[in-house]
């Protein structure tokens, strides 16, 4: 039989603040354990949750870059359960009024080709604590500097068929959150988690199968992996005659398996009630006008504007854009001078390069475009500026010119060199002028090859075939 499969993912992003959600504590990765814990994020008896309004600034720019529709009035409330990383006894979330509902994401799939995935859901929470095993033999430490970090959480509908378009999806949903300055959607450090929940059911058949969902995803590569695992695991399950239980379960990225590790809970389990030390989030229409026009410039628009501004291909536009730093940096090294379609092979070539080995653009856009002037001027050749360009990544302050004279990189375009070098690989290769003078014409390259190497890359390429030519031809 021909198994349908049916995905649906909530991604916890956390939100760029500096604070926590409810309170002043810092919210830094890396601190100490336990230094960043106060009595509101402990959930002592008397400490009262105050919202960040920065957390809630950010959480409805991120709704409207989706498409959301942000509600005026939303409710915090209590998501009840015992683990030992939640020193309340209970989250802060929210519920059946949510910050934002609807929206959607759209993406290419690589088996669908262009698809809208919807948003159900974007509401804000805080952050449980973070359990610690490898750090004491046979216990488990608990460090609570998490806890309270301020969340948004993104609930997808279940369009997505495949693992590899569960990741594709999560790749674009990404982007347009760094895009919108939301997060800065980091796995590494936690700030981008996901959730996956997925279900099977025959090819043809409207009602969805019985969902599991999978945990402990650091990568979306893993997430990919993991959603692979548990379709096959789904499938094996069905067709030997067992039923697919409604469970938890934790991906092993060293063996790729996923492990069941407890019954799925229900909302009805965590026993959602109002705040009462919450009042209902209230929102000014004006005020939600504000975000969205103080908004930037998102991915997809932003790729639409490159291609038409700069008759850049598709391709070179989606990759130009796949970071907004990436983008705005072409876009300062064209209105530095330099051609776009020039700008964007440097950039999407060593520039790219230098940026993912550093972080960082240690070529200046102006310096980057007085080069590329070079090399459309012939003062160097191509190869040259890319010897150069590795220079200026490591003296921040020299001018390309002068990288070039110093590393003897200036090409030469005096007839009197030219010709002496010519008159030598001619000199040095007499059977190959004859072969050329028998008719081999595409021994010309052979010959511009020579004068190059014999004048170490220093011949003007566009001045070396014509007194090659006249040197041929007289002495035919």
């Amino acid at each position: 039989m021909a198994w349908e499969t049916v995905i649906g993912l909530e991604v916890h992003v956390q939100l760029r603040t500096r604070t926590k959600m409810f309170c002043g504590n810092r919210t830094a990765f890396g601190d100490p354990p336990n230094t960043n814990v106060c009595p509101v994020c402990l959930g002592l008896p008397g400490a009262l949750p105050v919202p960040n309004a920065e957390a809630i600034r950010l959480a409805v720019r991120g709704a409207i870059a989706l498409g959301c529709t942000i509600h005026e009035t939303s409710v915090f409330a209590r998501k009840n359960y015992f683990y030992p990383d939640l020193p309340k006894g209970y989250q802060i979330s929210q519920f059946d009024r949510p910050l934002a509902t609807g929206g959607s994401v759209t993406f290419e799939s690589p088996d669908r080709g262009r698809m809208r995935v919807g948003i159900t859901r974007l509401h804000v929470e805080e952050d449980a604590g973070k359990l610690l095993h490898d750090r004491y033999p046979g216990k488990t430490a608990v460090d609570l500097n998490r806890a309270g970090t301020p969340l948004a959480e993104i609930v997808s509908e279940p369009d997505l068929r495949s693992p590899a378009e569960a990741r594709a999806y999560l790749t674009v949903l990404r982007q347009i959150l760094i895009y919108a300055g939301v997060s800065e959607c980091s796995m590494e450090q936690g700030s981008l988690r996901v959730d996956a929940n997925l279900s099977i059911r025959p090819e043809g058949v409207t009602k969805l199968g019985t969902k599991t969902e999978v945990k402990n995803m650091n990568s979306f590569a893993n997430v990919e992996r993991a959603l692979e695992a548990e379709r096959e695991r789904q499938v094996a399950l069905v067709e030997s005659g067992r039923r697919v239980e409604q469970v938890t379960l934790l991906f092993n990225a060293a063996t790729g398996q996923v492990k069941p590790t407890r019954s799925k809970e229900e909302s009805h389990d965590y026993r959602y009630f109002p705040d009462p030390d919450l009042p209902p989030l209230v929102l000014a229409a004006a005020w939600i006008a504000e975000q969205r026009v103080a908004l930037p410039e998102l991915p997809d628009a932003k790729r639409g504007r490159l291609e038409n501004e700069y008759a850049l291909s598709a391709q070179d536009a989606r990759v130009l854009t796949a970071e907004a730093s990436l983008a705005d940096y072409f876009e300062s090294v064209v209105e530095a001078g330099a051609d776009p379609k020039t700008s964007a092979n440097w950039v999407m070539g060593d520039v790219m390069t230098s940026y993912n080995e550093t972080g960082s653009f240690p070529v200046s856009p102006p310096r980057l475009a007085a080069l590329l002037a070079l090399v459309r001027e012939g003062i160097v050749s191509h190869q040259a500026a890319k010897r150069v360009y590795t220079e200026l990544t490591m003296f921040t302050d020299e001018e390309p010119q002068a990288a070039a004279g110093r590393l003897g990189l200036v090409q030469v375009s005096d007839q009197v060199a030219l010709s002496g070098w010519v008159d030598e690989v001619l000199a040095a290769h007499p059977n190959e002028v004859a072969r050329f003078r028998g008719g081999e014409a595409k021994l010309m390259a052979f010959f511009v090859g020579q004068v190059m190497k014999r004048s170490k890359g220093k011949a003007d390429p566009k001045g070396v075939q014509p007194v090659l030519q006249e040197r041929l031809l007289q002495t035919a």
